[in-house]
């Protein structure tokens, strides 16, 4: 096999669902699972999580589309407002929950159930407290499943307590249409804010994978990914190069390992000797399988980067095995 080796823990997946849900203390978890899971298999980490989680979340009606496919029969959310007839005709024969967020995907959704996103500040998708009511008319109330947003900085306490007001204002205007919308503000950041963050239902991705956002720690989460890069080649050293570096030091012996800046890794970060090539990179140690990623935030802090990035990047061209290695 020449992919790189992608381990994922589904225990501990659970386990960090069921550590979610004592931190939402009776809300609801809705389970996001976009983005193939952050890297770790959408279809088998929704399946494990069916029946822990009360729905899912997902990017874009494709993603949805492949959670039906594979079995899954709880609601699902798609976070991404439709741009098209398609993605409406797809989201309904898939009985996916549509996200709006102006008139003119409130008008595209009609017929369909769906979330209303607001703009409390992070002014990405959302619509405002003045443009809402008329968006609630356009969906209708009976379609109405439910009020969201989205803290653009949960460790700043002034920014979260200021989008948290605008939101209860948000919340109050949907429910006095439709009572039985389900309002949900808290990711993960917001779910370890606690309090009033919380509403009902908490939407959290990162922390299933067993990482919080910066600022924020939980010591009780699991990580559930390692990658591993294959042993392809053990050479005697001639002198020259290192892969695309030239050679600083004379060499016994050099390993070639097949992963590379393709396979979702960062070239200018050693994992070995010097940079990474696309496909492989050299090293002095010579092991049948090398572990590349362990801690998504370790790994992060080399790249200049975040734990999110490295997660949805790492798995690239990646032989997935799951395992189960404890119970809760």
């Amino acid at each position: 096999m020449q992919k790189t080796l992608t381990v994922v823990d589904l225990s501990a997946v659970r386990h960090n669902a069921h550590t979610v849900k004592e931190l939402a203390c009776g809300r609801k978890l809705f389970a996001v699972v976009k983005a193939d899971a952050y890297g770790h298999g959408a279809e088998e980490c929704a399946a494990e999580l069916e029946g822990v989680a009360d729905a899912f979340c997902v990017a874009i009606v494709d993603e949805g589309v492949r959670l039906r496919l594979s079995g899954i029969s709880s609601p699902i959310l798609v976070l991404a407002p439709p741009l098209d007839e398609d993605d409406v005709s797809r989201a309904r024969f898939y009985n996916l929950m549509l996200t709006v967020c102006d008139e003119r995907s409130a008008r595209l959704a009609v017929g369909c159930d769906v979330h209303i996103a607001v703009n409390t500040g992070m002014n990405r998708y959302g619509c405002t407290l003045l443009q809402l009511d008329r968006i609630a008319a356009i969906v209708g109330a009976d379609h109405i499943c439910g009020v969201y947003s989205h803290l653009y900085a949960p460790h700043d306490s002034a920014a979260s307590a200021s989008q948290l007001e605008i939101f209860l204002q948000a919340e109050l205007n949907v429910k006095l249409i439709q009572p039985n919308a389900v309002a949900h503000l808290a990711a993960s950041g917001g779910l370890l804010l606690g309090g009033r963050y919380l509403r009902d239902a908490v939407r959290v991705g990162l922390m299933l994978y067993g990482y919080v956002p910066e600022g924020f720690s939980c010591a009780a989460l699991r990580k559930a990914m390692r990658v591993y890069a294959r042993l392809a080649q053990s050479v005697d050293f001639i002198g020259g190069g290192v892969g695309y570096n030239k050679a600083d030091r004379a060499y016994r012996k050099l390993y070639t390992y097949r992963l590379g800046y393709a396979d979702g890794f960062v070239r200018k970060v050693p994992l070995g000797e010097k940079t990474l090539c696309m496909d492989a990179f050299i090293s002095r140690a010579g092991v049948n399988m090398m572990p590349v990623m362990t801690d998504a935030d370790e790994y992060a802090a080399q790249c200049g980067t975040i734990s999110y990035e490295v997660l949805c990047s790492v798995s690239r061209r990646s032989e997935r095995v799951y395992e189960r290695s404890f119970t809760t």
